[in-house]
Order: C-alpha cells, then structure tokens, then sequence
C-alpha cells in the first residue's frame, strides 16, 4: 500500500513525499540460503561418509583387539587421518560456501551494479531490492568463516565474492559490520566491534547513504570504531577507541585521531589519554604532527601532568582551551568507581545458575537423538544418507534450539510464578531475591537467544524475543544487535542497528535498575548505540550511531538525537532530505564542502525523487 503524506517546506511551498511500504523477497532469502548452506554440505558429507563406511568403520571401529588398533598399520593410519579428514571437509565446505555465494553475487551485479549513491527508502527499486539481497547473502558466509576455526579467511572470502577489497596482512576482530562496499590496504588492524560501515539507513522511509569506504596501509583501529559511509583514510592513521568519523569524512593519516566525531589528537594529550611518559614519546619523534614541543611541560616526569586517580588536586589538571574545566576536587573514588554491565555480560551470578541448562539440553537433545536414531535406521543406503546428510543436520539443528525455547518457556513460567519480575531499584548483591531472579532469568534466555543468532536463520530470533515476553511485530529488524527480553516495547517497523545494546535492565555500582522501554512506531536505533532502561523513544525518531541515552530519558517523536549522552540535534525530516549533495569533512585540516551527487535510483524512479 502506497501512502501519499503531504508536508510543508521550509519557505512555505508544498511537496508530495512517497511513503511505501518496502518489500522484502523473503522467499528469494530461502532460496539462496538453502542453496548456500545445502549445496557446500553435500562433497563433504559425501567424502566424509564414505571415509567412515569404507574405511574407518572397518580398518577401526570393528577391531576387536585393542592392542592392533596402536600396532597395525592400517588402524593407526585411520586413527591418525580422522582428524585431518574433519579439518579437511570443513576447509572444503568453505571453500564451497564462497563459490556459491560468489555465483549469487556475481548475478546480483549484473541485474543492478554496486555502486556510490544516496538510496531512498521511501518506495520500492530494483537498486534496493538488490541491496538488500546482497546485505543478505553475505550474512550467511560472514558467519560461517567468523564463528569458525579459521576466522581469518573472511578476508579471502570477502575479496573472492567481490562484497569488499582487504589487502594482505589485515586482520579483522569479530565486528557485526565491515561485510560489503569496502577497501582496506595492508598490513591494517581493525580491531573488536569496529565498523567501517559503507551504509547508512537514515530513517525507516528515508534514505540510505551507501558509499565505499577506503582505508590506506597501516591503519589501525582500536576498537569501537565507526566510519561512515564515503569515509577515505590515507596511510598510518591511528584510531584510539571510541574515534568515530561521520559521513563522507577525509582523514590524510600519519596521525593519531579521537573523539565523536574524531579529530587529530597532539603530543600533549596523547601522553595524557595513553599514560605514557615524554620519553616514550621521544623513542617516536618520526610521527607526523608530534611537533608541539613548546606546549610540553619542561618536567620529564609523567606524574607531573597526569591526573592522579588517587589523590587528584587542581594542579595536577591539564584543561585544553576548548574544554571545560572541571572540580575535580569535589569528586570521590566512589563517584569514580563505576560497575558498569547488563544482562549480556553478568559478572555476579553464582554458578548455580548455570545448572537449568543441564535439563533443558538434555531434554533437547533427547528430541534430537530419536530423529537421528529413526533416521539411520531407516536409511541403510550410504551414498543417501550423505546426500540427505545437510538437510538432517539443518533439521536436527533447528529442532535442538526450538525444543531448547520450548523446555526454557516451560522453566520460565515456573520462575515467575515463583517470583514475578517487577521494575524498580534494587541491591545487586547474592541474596537479594529481586536481584538473584534476575539473573536466573537472563541466563536461562541467554542460551537459546545466543543459539538462534548462530545458525542460518538469526532473524528468527524475533520468535524468541516475543515467546520471551517482548511486546514487538514481525515488522521491527535488529540487525546483529542485542536486546533484554523482559519489559521491553518495540512498536511497528523499528530498526535497531548492527552492534547496538537495548537494556530495560542496568548493574550501576551495587544497584540493580529495572525499568521499561519503550520504541516509537518507525524509530531507528543506530548501530553501536546503547539505550538505558527507562528511555522512551517517540514515533520517528533516530538515534544515532555510538550514541547513548540516560536512564529515564525522553526522546521526543520526529527528532534525531545523538551524542553520549544524546542530546537533539535536528528534526527528522527523512524522505525530505536532499538526495544530490553530500557534505564532505576533511578531517585534518578541519574544513566541510558540499558536493554534488548522483541518486543512485532506477532510471524510471527518478521522476519519484
């Protein structure tokens, strides 16, 4: 359904703005993941059953006498090549999964090439059909080389598909981002839940800014990293954690950047934020923008210029002129001592807890076990059963983790009736009950939340969310994000961004905070974004990448808000914005300019724009 919304411009005049529904080819999805999954299954199966039966079953599981399998040649070799053989079929269904997905790939590009542009959300295009398609089909294989044995193939995987160009010597850390439309030279670190996002969705019916992102040699990447999209970085730049760069920003490299957005960092504050000393300095005199020697302190002790986190007193404070000073004095080790975590990452949960996952596996496994045992019997022909092998595997794998949801409902119910969750602010101490079935509560979801978003199907993880007692649609996506699973509200078409954290539940120091959340009708939460219990977010409302909101904090409806904590930057005029100019950020030299662009949209929708 197509709805016409009429609005107002700024001087007054009015235009018509499209607002349709977007249509995903959910079927197309299945069809290119069971071909993906199945399809890199059946060489290996078939080798590795035919190992089993003509070789290790006779030369090994059937000798009677213990001692030949150590002193016979034949036993020894099978006893010595399993292994080899395991390693074997994994590296060859690897390698399977990438000429599939290449395949795939290669015919999206034909039907609409991959290419720099503004992509409008608001109506339906063969240009975003096929982004979406492509977003898809390189989840499957990114999950399968990154949760695997040999992560660091990922990078050959992404360059044999032709989704991304990385150089030699790069290492990736597990990201849920840097998939598709980006080029990294060699020798680069990029390090844990860093993103060089080449998309960016800017509203449910706004644009989507889909540029390349570029990264010279040497780069590196701390960790908590965001570049967005048309992001170009030269040669040995250095990002410390946290150092973002918005849209379209130009960074000439042989530097050190930090900061939201980030920014150079000189000598006198990276001594400061790294804890080091002018010595240490000195050993590196050959990088580029370390010249400040006059703004250094001419004592060559680091304790003279960093902040005692002891005793702190006024002189010890360096304050830049562009900041703000602050009374150190009136603040206390315990105002500083801060222990920060939520459901994903406990720290204080005794280990009693872990035993709920012994019934609730063994029960699951129980299921399985008959459907495999029933299956072999049945099926005494080899070369079938390796070739049915995968789609068993796949069913056995589905059928453990929704049993696994069904036994830990079950558990569930009988907690709560035990003990009802409630909101409120409690001690986050062993023996608090409020706080003690909390954590029975969470670990007992983790499992199988943590189950469903490691097989082919992770968006099926909204079934869960909901089983759990999340009040949400089908409509609303999150996108490799986590989400608490109590006493949280998601309205229609909300998108919750790669990386981002939504917790109605907070550790602070020694208490436990409950409390609900809320998500407006088409809000979008951006990636690597963190809400706090309490929030509520208004109707088409964005929140911004890296970007965090306080505890009981209001977002108003049609704004975005970004920042740590968030603050309102604009009104959300989404399909309103203009598609043609970017605006460009160079960096290092501190300037902005606009530049002119070309909507990348079919040629028989540019009159929609």
């Amino acid at each position: 359904m197509v709805e016409t919304e009429i609005t107002s411009s700024e001087i007054g005049s009015k235009n018509e703005t499209i607002k349709e529904e977007i249509k995903f080819q959910y079927f197309s999805y299945l069809v290119m993941l069971f071909t993906i999954y199945l399809g890199s299954l059946l060489i290996p199966a078939l080798f590795f059953i035919g190992y089993m039966i003509f070789f290790f079953l006779p030369n090994f599981l059937e000798i009677t006498n213990f001692i030949e399998l150590f002193t016979k040649f034949k036993p020894v070799v099978a006893f010595t090549t399993m292994p080899l053989v395991l390693i074997g079929c994994y590296l060859i269904r690897l390698f399977l999964v990438g000429i599939i997905t290449r395949l795939f790939w290669i015919n999206s590009e034909k039907k609409s090439p991959t290419k720099d542009g503004i992509i409008p959300r608001n109506f339906q295009s063969k240009t975003l059909k096929y982004y979406h398609i492509r977003s898809f089909l390189i989840k499957q294989g990114k999950n399968v080389y990154m949760k695997g044995i040999f992560p660091w193939l990922n990078n050959w995987f992404s360059t044999f598909i032709g989704a991304s160009k990385i150089g030699k010597g790069t290492t990736f850390e597990e990201s849920p981002s840097n998939d598709k439309f980006i080029e990294v030279g060699k020798n680069c670190y990029v390090g844990a839940n860093t993103s060089l996002a080449s998309h960016a969705v800017e509203g449910v019916f706004g644009n989507i800014s889909y540029f390349k992102v570029k990264v010279g040699d040497n780069f590196t990447a701390a960790g908590m990293n965001i570049l967005g999209p048309g992001t170009e970085v030269s040669d040995n730049a250095y990002l410390l954690p946290l150092a973002s760069a918005t849209k379209h920003s130009v960074l000439k490299g042989n530097n050190y950047y930090w900061g939201l957005p980030l920014r150079k960092i000189f000598r006198k504050k990276t001594m400061e934020l790294l804890d080091i000393s002018i010595e240490d300095l000195e050993k590196n005199k050959n990088i580029e923008g370390y010249r400040d020697n006059s703004s250094l302190p001419n004592s060559k002790s680091k304790e003279s210029f960093i902040i005692s986190k002891e005793h702190p007193t006024q002189e010890q404070i360096i304050v830049n002129s562009d900041t703000d000073k602050i009374d150190i004095n009136t603040l206390t080790k315990e105002d500083l001592a801060v222990d920060f975590t939520t459901s994903s990452a406990i720290s204080r949960v005794n280990i009693k807890f872990l035993a709920v996952y012994i019934p609730i596996f063994w029960l699951s496994g129980m299921v399985v076990t008959i459907m495999f045992y029933t299956f072999t019997y049945y099926v005494k022909i080899w070369y079938i059963l390796a070739f049915f092998l995968g789609l068993m595997v796949f069913l056995m794998w589905f059928i453990f983790i929704m049993a696994s949801l069904f036994f830990s409902k079950l558990f569930l119910i009988l907690i709560n009736l035990i003990h009802k969750p409630k909101q409120g602010i409690f001690k986050a101490e062993l023996g608090d009950k409020d706080f003690e079935f909390w954590c029975l509560r969470t670990e007992l979801k983790k499992i199988v939340l943590w189950l469903i978003r490691n097989w082919p199907l992770p968006w099926m993880d909204i079934i869960a969310f909901k089983w759990f007692g999340i009040k949400m649609t089908l409509s609303s996506t999150m996108w490799d994000s986590w989400c608490d699973s109590e006493f949280i509200t998601l309205g229609d078409k909300v998108i919750i961004g790669q990386g981002a954290t939504v917790m109605s539940s907070m550790v602070i120091g020694k208490y436990l905070l409950i409390k609900d959340v809320i998500i407006g009708d088409y809000a979008v939460i951006g990636g690597e974004a963190t809400i706090a219990p309490g929030t509520i977010v208004g109707k088409d409302s964005v929140i911004g990448a890296i970007s965090t909101t306080t505890y009981n904090q209001i977002i108003e409806p049609g704004w975005i808000y970004f920042g740590v904590p968030v603050i309102k930057l604009k009104e959300n005029k989404y399909a309103d914005l203009q598609r043609e100019i970017l605006m460009m950020r160079d960096v290092d030299e501190e300037k902005k300019f606009e530049v002119e662009h070309e909507v990348n949209v079919d040629e028989d929708k540019k009159d929609l724009v």
